[in-house]
C-alpha cells in the first residue's frame, strides 16, 4: 500500500512537470513573462528542468491509467477519452481535440488564409482534466487505500470462515470452531489497530474490552462478541464438553456478522 501511495505522488509530480512542459511548448512567451516578472525566477533554468512532453507522456499515461482503473474506476472511461481519438469523430474541433492529436501534431485549418480551427494548444484542457483526476485520487488516497485494505482483509477472513463451515459440514466441530474463533480474533486485532488502540494482551476478551472501553462498540455488540468468545473457548479446550453442531454454527455465523458490522 505504501508503494502505491509513493507511486501516485510520483505521478502527481510528473504530471505537474508535463503540464508545464505542454504550456511552455505552446505559449513560451507567456511562460517566460510569468516566470521572470511574476514569479521572479530564472526561466531558462526552469525550462531546462522540463521534460519533452511527447517522450514523457506515454509512460506517465500508462501508469496513471492503471491507477485510475483501480482507485477511480467510475472515471476510467473519461480518462481514456481525453487521450484517444473518438472512433465516431467526423471532424476535429477545439472541443474534441485530444492528447493523441497533440502527439501527432494535428492542426486543422480552414479557408484560403489557413486559419487554425484546432491545434496543439487545444489539448492542454484535456491533459489538465487528466491531471485533475489524478489530483482527486491523491486527495482521497488514504480513504481509498483504507477501503482497499478493508476489502482485502474481509476477503481473507471470509475465506477462513468458509474453511470453518466446510469442517463443520464434515462434523469436525472443534476444528471449525477454532478457525472461526481465530478469525474473530484477527478481525478484532485489525479493528483495534485501525483505531490505534494499544493492547497488551490479544485474546478475544481483551480486545472486546478495549473496544467497549473506547465506546467503539455498544453493549449488545460487546455481549455478542463475549458469547462468541465463550463458544470459541468451548471448542479449543479439550477438557470441556464437546461443542454442539448448533453452537458451532452460531459461532461461524456470529463471527461473519461481526466482520461485516464492527469496524
Amino acid at each position: 500500500m505504501n508503494d502505491l501511495k509513493a507511486q501516485i505522488k510520483r505521478l502527481h509530480t510528473q504530471g505537474v512537470a508535463l503540464l508545464n512542459a505542454m504550456r511552455d511548448e505552446q505559449f513560451p512567451a507567456q511562460m517566460e513573462t510569468h516566470f521572470t516578472q511574476v514569479l521572479k525566477k530564472d526561466y531558462q533554468e526552469f525550462k531546462k528542468s522540463l521534460p519533452q512532453f511527447k517522450a514523457a507522456y506515454q509512460p506517465w499515461y500508462s501508469e496513471a491509467l492503471a491507477v485510475v482503473k483501480v482507485l477511480l474506476p467510475l472515471r476510467y472511461t473519461d480518462f481514456v477519452r481525453l487521450y484517444e481519438k473518438p472512433k465516431n469523430r467526423k471532424e476535429i474541433t477545439k472541443d474534441n481535440y485530444v492528447i493523441e492529436d497533440y502527439l501527432n501534431d494535428t492542426v486543422i485549418t480552414t479557408g484560403f488564409d489557413k486559419k487554425v480551427v484546432a491545434g496543439p494548444d487545444a489539448a492542454i484542457p484535456a491533459f489538465e482534466q487528466q491531471f485533475q483526476l489524478l489530483c482527486a485520487i491523491l486527495q482521497t488516497l488514504d480513504s481509498s487505500l483504507l477501503d482497499i485494505r478493508r476489502e482485502i482483509q474481509s476477503t481473507l477472513l471470509d475465506a477462513e470462515l468458509e474453511k470453518a463451515a466446510l469442517l463443520a459440514k464434515h462434523k469436525h466441530y472443534r476444528a471449525a470452531g477454532a478457525i472461526a474463533g481465530l478469525t474473530l480474533e484477527k478481525h478484532l486485532e485489525q479493528v483495534c489497530a485501525r483505531h490505534q488502540l494499544k493492547i497488551s494482551r490479544r485474546g478475544i476478551a481483551d480486545l472486546n474490552d478495549a473496544l467497549k472501553k473506547q465506546e467503539l462498540i455498544d453493549f449488545p455488540a460487546y455481549r455478542h462478541i463475549g458469547l462468541l468468545g465463550e463458544l470459541y473457548q468451548l471448542c479449543v479446550t479439550g477438557k470441556k464438553r464437546e461443542p454442539e453442531p448448533a453452537e458451532v454454527a452460531d459461532l461461524i455465523n456470529g463471527v461473519d456478522k461481526v466482520i461485516k458490522t464492527v469496524f
